[in-house]
């Protein structure tokens, strides 16, 4: 399997440790380990063991997550809640983005914040956004930002639990989603929602998940909820047209330019000592093309080769073992 579409699949993978899905997940990772896939293996399992622990410390709380205000709602057969909240601690809301994308984003949530002024002059804030491009360029990281800058409640769709094998239980289960959020506001993350909005023009993808696009067309239209929906998508091209006027904005999260790059970098070692022999717009150079998450993975994996060789600061020769290590990520 491609290694961007397992990483994907495992992210979308939660539950108990017991569960099934989560066996042959850790069976996947074993078996990526013995071909001599380490790094990968590692990968999957940091991503399993994150989100086996984040549904482990909501159990009990779903069904009042919110004091008493909203009820998640849960898939009927197996109970499995079809959106999870993020607890703001762990929001991530510190970005680096070029300034016509930073414009954007912050557009967004001063519309929201200034939802009220709007009102009085019969004007809406922008309430459902489409993010896409590259994987690792702050399209979910923007949603979480979104919600820690509004001070909204932020929930992440479960797909794995909205989409069911029965007839009608999957486009039933999206909208009872909806329904739930219709007066309560949040920030509602609908990630690489490609997997429920593939276009309705292809021949091979019938019956089910034509009326999944049917109903999501639907509750997008509808939606006047005192929240804001935000999908995210990597696959653009694949998405159903008719899908792009539900949105009240599209943006782009292009990766990284060298300004950015050296940015981020700077950002993400800040309290790390850099020896002067690094320069920063050459580094910057070398890592153009790659996304945003893998130009921080680079920059963590040359402070702790430093730390591991007994260096109190980053040195050049550190930061070119980490790129070489981490090359075959480039997207």
């Amino acid at each position: 399997m491609n290694q961007d579409l397992m990483l994907r699949l495992f992210r979308s993978i939660e539950g108990e440790p017991t569960d099934d899905i989560v066996k042959v997940a850790d069976a996947i990772i074993d078996s990526e380990r013995k071909k001599g896939h380490g790094k990968l293996a590692d990968r999957l399992s940091s991503i399993l063991r994150r989100n086996v622990q984040s549904t482990q410390s909501l159990k009990g709380e779903l069904t009042n997550i919110f004091g008493g205000s909203v009820t998640i709602p849960t898939d009927k057969r197996k109970n499995i809640p079809l959106a999870v909240e993020i607890p703001r601690e762990q929001l991530r809301y510190e970005m680096v983005l070029p300034p016509d994308v930073e414009a954007k984003i912050s557009r967004i949530e001063k519309e929201y914040v200034g939802r009220e002024r709007l009102a009085h002059y019969g004007l809406k804030p922008k309430r459902r956004i489409l993010l896409h491009g590259a994987p690792g360029c702050g399209k979910s990281m923007s949603a979480e930002r979104i919600a820690w800058n509004t001070g909204l409640p932020f929930l992440k769709v479960r797909f794995e639990a909205l989409i069911s094998s029965y007839l009608g239980e999957s486009a039933n289960n999206l909208k009872s989603l909806f329904d739930a959020i219709k007066y309560f506001p949040c920030v509602l993350l609908l990630d690489e929602f490609d997997f429920i909005a593939k276009s309705r023009e292809g021949k091979q993808d019938v019956g089910e998940m034509h009326r999944v696009v049917n109903i999501l067309l639907n509750v997008l239209e509808d939606y006047d909820g005192p929240g804001i929906v935000v999908a995210t998508t990597n696959l653009e091209g694949t998405i159903d047209k008719a899908l792009f006027r539900r949105f009240d904005d599209i943006i782009e999260l292009p990766k990284p330019g060298n300004e950015e790059i050296s940015r981020i970098l700077k950002h993400t070692l800040g309290s790390i000592n850099v020896s002067k022999d690094v320069q920063w717009n050459a580094l910057a150079e070398r890592l153009s093309g790659y996304s945003a998450a893998l130009v921080v993975k680079i920059a963590l994996d040359a402070a702790k080769i430093a730390v591991l060789a007994g260096r109190n600061k980053i040195e050049k020769i550190h930061f070119e073992q980490s790129i070489n290590e981490n090359e075959h990520y480039k997207m």
